[in-house]
């Protein structure tokens, strides 16, 4: 309704002359200040906010942070293999065959470096399968990947503290932004 509407209950009083140009609100305006209300929320169609549609930010910034961790245990693995196969190389060497120290040294940690690597391939695969949930996952992956986060933070900080401190850092990162209501509201999203 506008305001010349002849229907309109809050209009001029009919066969009155309106209000003189440069008295009131200024003219050819659609509506006077004030009135309306302003745009409501989207609702879903089982009540409540809408759910989003695209991931948000913090979100998208965690499963890069899953990939980086990914790409980090490459790195350990890489790493832990190649200092357990110089072990091995180093135990059949000549002058260090008579060492009785070095070869009880080399033969329990060579078998404890080697164990490393496995769980680390495990790790590795595990981080790489939550990180490819992060799309289409329900509550169940937001969930699985929060524990993994607090794991890999405790793990980065008790066996590993030099190497783990990366790992402690954008594994807190990532349980905060899958944890917050973003995170929430992007797992809990139906899907249809």
């Amino acid at each position: 309704m506008s305001y010349g509407d002849p229907n309109n209950p809050y209009g001029a009083p009919q066969g009155q002359p309106q209000q003189q140009p440069g008295y009131g609100y200024p003219q050819n305006q659609g509506q006077a200040p004030g009135y309306g209300y302003p745009q409501a929320p989207p609702v879903s169609p089982y009540g409540g906010p809408a759910a989003p549609t695209t991931m948000p930010g913090s979100v998208g910034a965690a499963r890069v942070m899953m990939w980086v961790i990914v790409g980090l245990q490459v790195v350990g693995i890489a790493i832990f293999a190649f200092a357990a196969a110089a072990l091995n190389a180093a135990k059949d060497e000549e002058s260090l065959k008579d060492d009785t120290a070095f070869q009880d040294l080399v033969g329990n940690s060579t078998g404890v470096i080697w164990g490393y690597v496995v769980f680390g391939l495990a790790w590795l695969v595990f981080a790489a399968v939550l990180a490819t949930k992060f799309k289409n996952g329900g509550n169940g992956a937001r969930i699985t990947i929060l524990v993994f986060a607090i794991i890999t933070a405790v793990l980065g900080i008790y066996p590993f503290i030099l190497v783990g401190l990366v790992h402690t850092v954008l594994a807190v990162l990532v349980a905060v932004f899958v944890g917050n209501a973003n995170g929430k509201a992007w797992f809990n999203r139906p899907r249809y």
